[in-house]
Order: C-alpha cells, then sequence, then structure tokens
C-alpha cells in the first residue's frame, strides 16, 4: 500500500526540521548511490514487495526503474526479487515520496509514474493523507518530463472518484481515457480485489 503525502506543518517545530532535514539527507544518499548519472526514471510510489516493478523491468530493459516505499522490510525483500533476477535497470528506496520529490536533483526527471492500490484512508479525518492530492500532483509535475504518464489503480471507489476529480482539475495534468494501460501484472493487492479503477494522466 502506498503512503500519503503529507504537507509541511504551518509551524514546524525545530525537532520537526531537523528530523525532516536529517531524513531527507540520508533519502538523497540512497538515491545517489543508485542514479550513477542517469536523467530519466521510471517511478513507482508504494511498491510493496516489489512484484509489480520487478516484472515490468524485466519487460523494459531500456527503462531504469526506481520503487519507494516507506516499510523497510518490504524494500529489502524488493532488492531480493531483484538480485535473484539479476537485474541491472532497477532499484529499491527506503523513502517517503515528499522526501523523495524534495530532494530530486532538477535534471533528473520522471518518464512514467505508477501509484497502484494506495492506501485509501477511508476516514474522513484521514483524506488529507491521501497521495493523490493538488500538491503532490504539483511537485510530480516538476519531476516529470512533458508526457510522461501517471498510472493509477485502486480497489477503493469513492477513492478513486475524487482522485480523478483532483486530476481532471489540476493544471499540469490531463487525463486520458483513450490509453490502453500499458503493462499488466497482478499485484497481491490486485489479487484480493473483486473490482479495481484505473486512470490515467498525461503531464502537459
Amino acid at each position: 500500500m502506498v503512503f500519503g503525502f503529507s504537507a509541511m506543518p504551518e509551524r514546524p517545530s525545530n525537532d520537526h526540521e531537523a528530523l525532516q532535514s536529517t531524513r531527507r539527507a540520508e533519502v538523497l544518499a540512497r538515491l545517489e548511490g543508485v542514479l550513477a548519472g542517469r536523467k530519466r526514471l521510471t517511478l513507482e510510489v508504494g511498491s510493496g514487495h516489489g512484484h509489480f516493478l520487478n516484472a515490468y523491468a524485466v519487460a523494459h530493459p531500456d527503462r531504469f526503474c526506481v520503487g519507494i516505499d516507506i516499510m523497510s522490510d518490504r524494500v529489502r525483500r524488493g532488492l531480493r526479487k531483484r538480485d535473484r533476477a539479476g537485474l541491472a535497470n532497477l532499484a529499491f528506496l527506503h523513502a517517503e515520496a515528499g522526501d523523495l520529490l524534495a530532494v530530486l536533483p532538477a535534471e533528473v526527471k520522471f518518464e512514467a509514474v505508477f501509484v497502484l492500490f494506495p492506501d485509501p484512508w477511508p476516514k474522513r479525518r484521514h483524506w488529507k493523507n491521501r497521495l493523490i492530492q493538488p500538491a503532490f500532483l504539483s511537485t510530480l509535475a516538476r519531476s516529470s518530463v512533458a508526457g510522461a504518464p501517471l498510472y493509477f489503480r485502486t480497489d477503493y471507489e469513492p477513492y478513486f472518484a475524487e482522485a480523478r476529480e483532483v486530476v481532471a482539475s489540476h493544471a499540469d495534468w490531463e487525463l486520458r481515457n483513450d490509453m490502453p494501460w500499458p503493462f499488466e501484472y497482478t499485484t497481491v493487492f490486485q489479487a484480493r480485489a473483486p473490482v479495481y479503477h484505473s486512470l490515467i494522466a498525461i503531464r502537459r
């Protein structure tokens, strides 16, 4: 499942700023260790145990794929799958989406982004934690090449309806109902879902 994209508190404490600075420095160090001069990435936010992105990397050897997750155990599992497959075009990082986007070098851009079965945060008081929000879309757009697709899929219809509305009203993204889903691989969450909903948007 995918974590949310939390906004900064209006008046962050010194402790919060210090922790955030330390966390982002760690993410940057991990990122620099895998970029090796690469300028174009395919990103999966909330990569879980890495099943989807490992399969995608096998099918797309010309792309360098990065999966992020906030659970270190999930990252380790993804890396084990990668290593068993001997994939040189795949990396997994322990990182939150906001931290990765904050430290991503300006010359590095995403050419495709996957968000598959994110945490729907069904309770109203938690909606602010949902990933697909205007602030996230704006930040993601700045780090994406023109024409980069955003692929979103969820089994929670209320979240899908909200995400579709947010994306449709965002100036940086255009919904594309005419585009086919680019790559199918049944994830654990997808296998559990009797029904799911998908959308594709293009970076303007």
